[in-house]
């Protein structure tokens, strides 16, 4: 996958598969460190030790619909590539948590991508669940949490069309001031 927010979809999209009723998404950059770290975390369905074990092998998955699960290992590799790595803790019926590591200003660090649109996605995919998102550049953080947005919106829909543009424009606004340091 060519941008992270494209690896962010495919692993919130295995927390909502597992169930969870919350899904956590901070991604945070420290120019002092070069470090960017990206930690999802969910309240869905867990996984066993030996499930943790083999997860970053492709052809593990749990999906029917096909016999490769791409999603952790490209994760991993991304990460990996910056000089990172990628751990995953898991219990079975409280969650999990994926911690990617990467090298900033690496060459092979991948671009953010439309994290706007990433959530907005998700959002659509799962309105029932809340999503919180974290970005965070040297103590300068924007979140978006869909439990104060259903508070703000009074029974709309997060999923109405024109809600899913304004989480888009809303989500992207957010990144773009932090990384100008505003």
């Amino acid at each position: 996958m060519q941008e992270l927010s494209m690896n962010i979809l495919d692993i919130a999209e295995n927390s909502v598969r597992a169930d969870a009723s919350l899904v956590e998404i901070a991604l945070i950059q420290d120019s002092a460190s070069g470090m960017q770290s990206l930690v999802v975390r969910d309240d869905g369905k867990g996984m066993d030790e030996e499930m943790v074990r083999r997860v970053t092998d492709p052809f593990t998955t749990t999906r029917t619909t096909r016999k490769v699960g791409l999603g952790l290992p490209f994760l991993q590799m991304a990460a990996r590539q910056t000089g990172g790595d990628l751990s995953i803790q898991s219990t079975p019926g409280v969650g999990t948590t994926v911690t990617a590591s990467f090298t900033m200003g690496h060459i092979d660090l991948a671009p953010l991508g439309d994290m706007g649109g990433t959530l907005a996605a998700l959002v659509q995919s799962g309105e029932e669940i809340d999503f919180l998102f974290t970005f965070e550049k040297d103590g300068r953080k924007f979140v978006f949490d869909t439990r104060e947005a259903r508070r703000m919106l009074d029974g709309v829909p997060l999923g109405t069309p024109a809600v899913v543009q304004f989480i888009k424009e809303h989500v992207n606004e957010g990144i773009q001031e932090v990384l100008a340091g505003e």
